[in-house]
């Protein structure tokens, strides 16, 4: 899966109606909204969009006939295995009616044309992690854990070394927990948060 790394716009003309697309990372649904009602241009003819989370999705066809341009914008978005991601069409009417194929082609079409090229990230999905690091043990563990594709989340010292809260790819996680239990033999406390869930 893949979202975007940031806003991105374009448009087209299409039978002498103009579609300008707006697409932008989101994390939440009023993320999504938010960015909407600042993109949304009163004086155009329609405003349609489409926002995809991981587990849900929403469109709306602002006026247009039914399923013909927030459903194809938001097929256009799963098109390109996108998620956390917001997509607005704006259509100026240049006087010349699309129909019902035409106005799904055009929304459609816009919005994937649009993602084809906005810059994209993958998600790779991470676990927090909860550890501890005695002084002892922290400078070997700094080194085994602490790879670039690790995130530092938090670092907090006490009178015994350290609690580090870590975002760890999916992928490192078994490798990474057993040098955490090898290297503090056992005694650290490794704790998974999606355990607590």
């Amino acid at each position: 899966m893949f979202t975007l790394v940031e806003p991105f716009s374009a448009e087209q003309t299409i039978k002498k109606s103009l579609f300008i697309t707006h697409a932008a990372p989101i994390s939440t649904a009023q993320e999504a909204l938010d960015f909407f009602a600042t993109k949304h241009q009163p004086e155009a003819t329609h405003n349609c969009w489409a926002f995809k989370l991981e587990q849900s999705y929403r469109f709306n066809d602002d006026g247009e006939p039914g399923g013909t341009a927030g459903r194809p914008i938001l097929q256009a978005i799963e098109g390109q295995e996108l998620v956390n991601v917001a997509v607005l069409v704006i259509r100026y009417f240049g006087g010349i009616k699309l129909g019902t194929g035409g106005l799904i082609r055009a929304y459609g079409g816009s919005a994937a044309k649009c993602l084809q090229v906005a810059p994209r990230q993958e998600i790779i999905p991470t676990t927090q992690i909860i550890c501890e690091a005695s002084f002892a043990d922290m400078a070997i563990l700094r080194s085994r854990l602490l790879r670039p594709e690790v995130s530092v989340l938090a670092e907090d010292f006490g009178d015994q070394g350290v609690v580090w809260t870590l975002g760890i790819p999916d992928a490192l996680l078994v490798e990474l927990e057993q040098d955490y239990t090898n290297i503090t033999r056992g005694k650290g406390q490794w704790i998974n948060s999606k355990a607590l869930d």
